[in-house]
């Protein structure tokens, strides 16, 4: 069996949510920098910027409810408006200020999610390959996994979701060792164990019907209310699920944010370019101190 753990040297913290237990990093001390996986994947997936970020940083990094380290239930409603929930009662509960949002995929949506409800917390923003906003561009392997019972059978009986991410969400799957791959997966080693990762691609709202559209649509409105936070996009352009049109879009809602554009990296572009996304970041963070107005 792959020694995944050794990528992962860090302490893990919970917090009691509703009697369930939410799983996160707390690594080093200074500004704090919120890091908010998507799916999925979980907190190992930022192993690379906590390491290299916590001499410096307060680095914490949440696994949501069903993914990761955190419990997985059987009955919970995973929906956005739930880990949005969740992820407030973590800033809340650690007493949080001057937060930097760093988020990937749906966890670009639950950050914003927070940021939009509590923006007194909140002083900058880095987004990657992600949306914080209603669209209708879903790709046709998506679509599939969304069927009620073929989707949920290739999602959480064959892992087909988080297995074929090993593949199809990098650039250089070849490149990502056999330590790095089992890392990825290591916690949706069960039927019941993928739940959350199968009610994550049902939660994409396409039409004002689904139970998520309308929180979705709140935070998409709440923008406005962040565009004036030092912003940074960095994105894969080579994603074939959040493809450059995301940026682009918003780019219409952050119009004076920084970009860093990677041209060979995809969807797991911390994956492709890992010592680019931390040159990003960092030289973000350096540009745009706390406290001082950039703008």
């Amino acid at each position: 069996m792959s020694n995944w753990r050794k990528l992962y040297p860090f302490e893990s913290h919970e917090l009691a949510i509703e009697g369930e237990r939410y799983h996160y990093l707390d690594e080093g001390h200074g500004p704090a920098l919120l890091l908010v996986h998507g799916n999925p994947t979980w907190s190992f997936y930022w192993r690379r910027l906590v390491l290299a970020l916590r001499d410096r940083y307060r680095v914490l990094v949440p696994d949501h409810i069903g993914c990761g380290l955190s419990s997985k239930p059987r009955d919970y409603e995973y929906r956005l408006a739930r880990h949005v929930s969740n992820l407030r009662r973590l800033v809340e509960s650690l007493d949080l200020s001057d937060v930097t949002l760093i988020g990937h995929d749906w966890g670009g949506a639950i950050g914003l999610g927070a940021a939009v409800e509590m923006p007194e917390r909140f002083a900058r923003l880095v987004l990657l390959n992600t949306a914080g906003f209603r669209s209708q561009r879903i790709p046709l392997r998506i679509r599939l996994c969304r069927t009620p019972v073929l989707g949920r059978l290739a999602v959480q009986g064959l892992n087909a979701f988080a297995g074929s991410a090993l593949w199809m969400a990098t650039e250089y799957p070849r490149r990502m060792s056999a330590e790095v791959r089992a890392g990825l997966i290591a916690p949706y080693d069960s039927w019941n164990h993928r739940r959350a990762t199968y009610e994550f691609v049902r939660d994409i709202p396409l039409s004002p019907r689904h139970p998520s559209y309308a929180k979705l649509a709140a935070i998409e409105s709440g923008l406005a209310t962040l565009a004036d936070r030092p912003t940074l996009f960095v994105w894969g352009m080579r994603d074939w699920c959040f493809t450059p049109h995301f940026l682009e879009r918003f780019l219409e809602f952050f119009p004076s944010a920084d970009v860093r554009r990677i041209e060979q990296a995809g969807h797991y572009v911390v994956e492709d370019a890992p010592d680019e996304v931390i040159d990003a970041v960092e030289d973000f963070l350096v540009r745009h101190p706390l406290g001082v107005a950039t703008r």
